[in-house]
């Protein structure tokens, strides 16, 4: 008989699946945000540059509240941290939804940004905790295809609540927040119970469901070198997908077609994403280990992104944009199962919160190296700049897999 096709992935945690379809819900109305310019232009009367730099006010937020939240997530608990940063974003935004003053509505968006990224540790900590280390790979992309789904239909939602008011989309967030939250209190395992300290005075865990176990140890992620290297290539691609999602309906409008369209593409990459899901059980792909299954991801990515540098009409953009989808498949999974595998007990939330400021980080770059690159060689440079970055990242794996992973395999998927 020839060798299967598809491997058996193992079937996945029920605590897992609740929290995917929690972050779906939450998902869905996770559109707000990117009308907060626009509603600071309009309702308060602000120029463009004001509005601008709350928009980059509630941005730097995000950065502390990513760290104060991986390690809320290994002092306080996985479930409450959740629970306080969902309602924190839900207040916030009806906060922000009730201002009646540019003071009232910047507090609120910087307030919103503090609580903004407190439960991604968490959900990312407790999505490693729930399955083996072989499984890692596979449960982050589901995670990925949920919030592409949410996604999907969060732009749907927009159109219809932003013609009552902009002000009703951050109401309706805030509603997605709070019904993500009581689901989660409500499903996930308690919190373990905290025991111990070690000699920086770092709190250890014993006995954590789903989790490491073992003696308190030093959780110092600044002074891990691995992690370090992974961040800083974490940088580069999240620098890459923002650039893609801030600049691609400028470059569509240099080019005589509709910004618009880009909200099009958009939906077909999450589109790409979900439906692709299992190409991740493909035998091919769940015998690549580092450095190949991120390099393959980062050729497709860059093989994509150089298409949209040749593209002149809306059925190239579309296919190119299927393309970086598939690149986009392989790569996310993989960072955040290598960032958790780094960790030792009891570090995970803080470890995966160090590496998602990634995103941070090049959220404040991104409009600036975009912009820039679109404004002096037009969609051409801004393209293949961002092909050959991306082709540097894979082969840029290789010192990723001799200084970050060392004797540890993470794979696509496990056997």
């Amino acid at each position: 008989m020839g060798r299967a096709l598809m491997t058996r992935a193992s079937p996945l945690p029920r605590t897992l699946w609740l929290l995917l379809a929690a972050r779906t819900v939450n998902r869905l109305g996770a559109f707000s945000v990117s009308f907060l310019t626009v509603l600071i232009s309009t309702d308060f009367r602000a120029g463009v540059e004001t509005a601008g730099l709350v928009t980059a006010a509630f941005g730097l937020a995000t950065i502390p509240s990513r760290l104060i939240g991986g390690r809320l997530a290994d002092r306080m608990g996985r479930r409450r941290t959740i629970v306080l940063g969902l309602t924190g974003c839900a207040a916030a935004q009806l906060g922000i939804a009730a201002a009646q003053s540019l003071a009232q509505v910047t507090t609120c968006a910087v307030l919103l940004g503090l609580a903004f990224e407190l439960y991604e540790p968490p959900s990312q900590a407790i999505i490693a905790d729930s399955v083996g280390p072989a499984e890692r790979v596979r449960a982050y992309s589901l995670l990925n295809a949920s919030l592409a789904l949410g996604g999907m239909g969060a732009g749907l939602l927009a159109v219809a609540l932003g013609r009552w008011g902009l002000r009703w989309l951050f109401v309706a967030d805030a509603v997605s927040c709070l019904v993500c939250a009581v689901v989660m209190r409500a499903t996930l395992p308690g919190d373990p119970r905290r025991l111990g300290r070690t000699s920086a005075g770092e709190v250890g865990e014993v006995g954590e469901v789903g989790g490491a176990v073992g003696d308190a140890v030093e959780v110092r992620p600044w002074r891990d070198r691995r992690l370090l290297v992974l961040l800083g290539f974490g940088t580069l691609y999240a620098l890459v997908y923002l650039v893609v999602m801030m600049g691609l309906p400028l470059s569509l409008a240099r080019r005589g077609m509709a910004p618009a369209d880009a909200g099009v593409l958009f939906t077909a990459s999450a589109a790409t994403v979900v439906a692709t899901q299992p190409l991740l059980r493909l035998k091919r792909l769940t015998e690549l280990s580092a450095p190949a299954a991120p390099a393959l991801g980062y050729l497709l990515l860059g093989t994509g992104l150089a298409g949209y540098a040749v593209a002149h009409a809306p059925a190239a953009s579309l296919a190119a944009t299927v393309v970086w989808s598939l690149g986009d498949l392989l790569m996310l999974g993989y960072a955040y199962a290598l960032a958790a595998s780094l960790a030792p007990p009891g570090g995970i939330g803080r470890y995966l919160a160090v590496y998602g400021i990634s995103w941070g980080i090049a959220g404040v770059a991104a409009p600036i190296v975009g912009t820039q690159l679109l404004e002096r060689g037009g969609p051409v440079a801004l393209w293949s700049t961002m092909a050959v970055l991306c082709l540097a990242l894979a082969l840029g794996q290789l010192l990723v897999a001799r200084v970050v992973v060392g004797r540890q395999q993470v794979r696509v998927s496990g056997r």
